[in-house]
């Protein structure tokens, strides 16, 4: 079982569905308001992760146990499909119009900062189980494994309360006061020429480009160390957690520049900075080790 999620299958599913979501939450936040569409990605994305460590191993249920974490890692999709999208809309519709981009900046920062936390958190459950390095490995991989995932309902527990503290986006009940929301958002969207144009610019000009410039930066570049440059587990984390604090604060740095330069030119220079150097620097990487 372990070794099922540490290859990750199930998490093809969560990306082939995460588009879905974006278009399902997206819907429902044009409808009944930004505040209430990310309370529910948060309780399916927080349930669906807690569940996953509660889920018997294989030899207990079987084939069953692989299907329920496929299920989980879709459900995880489409609400991260949502969550991204909602707080994006929201943190936009709250910050002021000359500091939009700062703003939102802090978004993606906690998708990185996610993922160094996590790292920590792998890495400090594995060496903790035992005094014994190699037995308290051995324990993660049997049963400790399942400990980030159920421990992770206490941050989601508190994610809740803070937003169900939160208001509204003003934006929003700006528009629901003057009868103005959306009745199709769908239809609208992609039913007018217009705003098709938008849509489509929208996805293949500006966040399909940066997702293949993140992704690659951040996950492959995890499975290259490993899988390609052969550095154990331990080492490769410990470099991306590295890397992952070098680079995070530019997040913050190039949103805050862009209010004063604009978006469209630090995003096109992004992706040609991405298309002129990653394919030398993992070559080079690989290159050095082999020495």
């Amino acid at each position: 079982m372990v070794r099922f999620l540490y290859f990750r299958k199930p998490g093809n599913g969560g990306f082939i569905v995460r588009p879905f979501g974006a278009l399902f939450f997206g819907r429902l936040g044009d409808l009944i308001g930004r505040k209430h569409t990310f309370l529910l990605t948060l309780v399916i994305m927080g349930g669906s992760t807690f569940a996953i460590g509660l889920i018997p191993n294989f030899d207990s249920i079987g084939y069953a146990a692989p299907i329920l974490v496929l299920i989980l890692r879709l459900l995880q999709g489409l609400a991260l499909g949502g969550e991204y999208g909602g707080a994006a809309t929201y943190v936009a519709e709250h910050a002021p119009e000359h500091k939009r981009g700062y703003y939102t900046s802090w978004i993606q920062t906690t998708a990185t900062l996610g993922l160094f936390v996590s790292l920590g958190v792998i890495l400090l459950t594995r060496h903790s189980l035992d005094a014994d390095a190699a037995k308290s490995i051995a324990k993660f991989n049997d049963w400790g494994w399942r400990i980030p995932f159920v421990v992770s309902i206490f941050l989601v527990g508190l994610s809740i309360y803070i937003r169900l503290k939160m208001k509204e986006s003003p934006l929003f009940t700006e528009l629901k006061a003057s009868g103005k929301t959306s009745v199709n958002p769908i239809k609208e969207s992609f039913g007018h020429k217009t705003n098709l144009k938008m849509v489509l610019l929208a996805l293949f000009g500006a966040t399909m480009g940066q997702g293949v410039v993140w992704y690659t930066g951040q996950f492959y570049a995890q499975s290259f160390i490993e899988n390609v440059c052969k550095i154990d587990f331990d080492q490769s984390r410990t470099i991306l957690i590295w890397a992952i604090l070098f680079g995070t604060p530019f997040f913050v740095l190039f949103g805050s520049w862009s209010d004063k330069v604009g978006r469209k030119w630090i995003m096109l220079s992004g992706m040609f900075l991405a298309i002129c150097t990653y394919h030398f620097l993992f070559n080079g990487l690989l290159q050095i080790l082999q020495v």
